[in-house]
């Protein structure tokens, strides 16, 4: 009985069409140059295939730890206020040792005040000690060390991922680099100025505004000598910004900033009233509080804007300000605005980034893998039809035309998903064909048991794909469940090669059979009944 297959056929061909546009598009002509353009639309390279830069970034989480320390300091001197304990002062003696604090000059009659302030407060963060000079140490515990310097490693991504999008480069791999060393793995496929990008993701742009307690001091010595040879506890030194020369002011700050990091809500590049360079802030609803709680209670008082531990600008509160404010006077070119704008709008790193590793892979050794991998490719893709052809026979054609439409599907859905190519997954795509190749041969040698055992080729070719429909689904589980361990487990280049076989296996269960069934359907309808085929 004749089969009726228009729609199957149908299918098949829209199938065909559907995964061709995945892998074209709309190409802006019909010649070699311009379907290779539309090609390299659709289908991004990798950094081993377009060349670009590999970067590992070592993140100092330990100013993370600092930081947190700083506004727990905070926290501290405003719960003592707020409990009339006066005199007591929180400190961070140790650079070094970021985890451990100091509450020191704690008055005798205000001992025990003191340790329950902190014990209600900080004991979940803090071990609390206390010694014979009315002083009480903080000591952070360990597990809130490791809680902060993983948060650190995690927004440093997220940060750095958000820069590298808004620069524009396309499909690159952002991610943890060897679990437990603080570490991030930066590729940048055909990036055209890596210098900037490199200045871009190391910058702190910790931008911060703090009160002034003095200064302006012309050395470090100076500024000693003003304040008895000893700097306040809650004071740092901090030097301004001078582009044109080495020496430069010093100025006198409280250590704990008045609104810093997040609580930026956007900066745009801007020219100030001498048309030049500087960068426009916007406050969060929370930190324009805080700053309008500050300038309406100290004017006539001084801040300093500060940015990477640089003062840039000093400016006297002459009236309350919530939300905006202006960086200028730092001798910005309109590149450093636009860099410094974009760096406070993608929020600033939490801790400081050094370069362990940089490679710059040319686009000349990514030809080369293009050309080698292309090449092994085809010439596997050759053997393997011309292998199928030569022992099959007729039934041959079936599996080759079934195997070129395996390729389309995965190069087309590579296409619409806008995966990255990269030379494992040149290798995945030859794998799916040997892999495709199989499923046809457990097929065609069923058949072939079949028709030995005296079964009519329509009988055969029912059982065929039959009983050996149970072994492929089998096989390609078992493969699929392997590349699913490779994508969770992987880093780029691996989950690529994961993506494009577990694709190409899914693929190959669509055209190995279901097309190859409809390709024999096919040619048994134009055979008469019990005529044998080519197999």
């Amino acid at each position: 009985m004749r089969k009726n297959l228009t729609g199957k056929i149908i299918l098949i061909f829209a199938t065909l069409l559907v995964f061709v546009f995945g892998i074209f598009g709309i190409p802006s002509g019909v010649s070699g140059t311009a379907l290779k353009a539309a090609l390299a639309n659709r289908i991004h390279l990798g950094l081993d295939l377009r060349g670009g830069t590999h970067l590992i970034l070592q993140v100092m989480v330990q100013e993370a730890v600092g930081a947190t320390a700083d506004n727990d300091i905070t926290r501290i001197q405003a719960d003592l206020k707020q409990d009339n304990i006066s005199g007591a002062i929180p400190t961070r003696p140790d650079a070094a040792h970021p985890e451990i604090l100091r509450v020191l000059s704690v008055p005798a009659d205000k001992e025990g005040a003191v340790r329950s302030v902190l014990e209600d407060h900080y004991s979940a963060q803090y071990d609390i000690s206390s010694a014979a000079d009315n002083t009480f140490t903080l000591t952070m515990k360990p597990a809130v060390v490791r809680d902060i310097e993983q948060r650190a490693l995690a927004q440093s991504i997220e940060t750095i991922r958000d820069r590298v999008d808004r620069l524009g480069v396309s499909e690159p791999v952002i991610e943890e680099y060897g679990p437990g060393k603080n570490q991030i793995l930066v590729e940048l496929p055909g990036v055209d100025d890596p210098a900037r990008v490199k200045d871009i993701i190391q910058s702190t742009a910790r931008l911060e505004i703090h009160e002034v307690l003095g200064g302006p001091f012309p050395d470090e010595q100076s500024a000693l000598q003003a304040n008895g040879g000893t700097l306040p506890p809650d004071g740092e030194l901090m030097k301004a910004f001078d582009q044109s020369s080495d020496a430069g002011q010093y100025y006198l700050l409280r250590r704990t900033a008045i609104v810093a990091g997040s609580d930026f809500r956007d900066a745009q590049p801007s020219v100030d009233v001498n048309q030049r360079p500087d960068v426009t802030f916007i406050l969060t609803r929370g930190g324009g509080d805080r700053f309008y709680q500050f300038t309406s209670s100290n004017i006539g008082k001084s801040m300093a804007i500060v940015l990477d531990n640089s003062v840039r600008e000093v400016a006297t509160i002459q009236g309350a300000i919530r939300d905006q404010g202006q960086i200028s006077g730092g001798g910005f070119t309109k590149d450093t605005a636009d860099n410094l704008s974009l760096m406070l709008r993608t929020g600033a790193l939490p801790a400081s980034i050094h370069f362990l590793e940089e490679r710059t892979v040319g686009p000349s050794l990514g030809a080369d893998s293009i050309r080698q991998g292309v090449m092994a490719a085809i010439a596997g893709m050759l053997a393997v039809m011309a292998f199928m052809l030569f022992y099959y026979h007729g039934a041959g054609i079936n599996a080759d035309l079934a195997l070129a439409l395996n390729l389309v599907i995965l190069l087309g859905f590579m296409g619409f998903t806008g995966s990255t190519l990269t030379l494992p997954g040149i290798a995945g795509v030859i794998l799916t064909i040997g892999m495709g190749v199989d499923s046809n041969v457990l097929i065609f040698e069923r058949i072939r048991e079949e028709l030995h055992a005296g079964k009519s080729p329509s009988a055969a070719i029912d059982q065929g794909f039959g009983h050996a429909w149970l072994t492929i689904v089998d096989t390609h589980v078992t493969t699929i469940v392997s590349a699913a361990i490779l994508f969770l487990f992987g880093t780029g280049p691996v989950r690529g090669f994961a993506v494009t076989l577990t694709f190409g296996l899914l693929a190959n269960l669509f055209t190995a059979v279901f097309v190859s069934r409809v390709i024999f359907d096919a040619i048994l309808n134009r055979k008469q009944r019990g005529e044998a085929i080519s197999i």
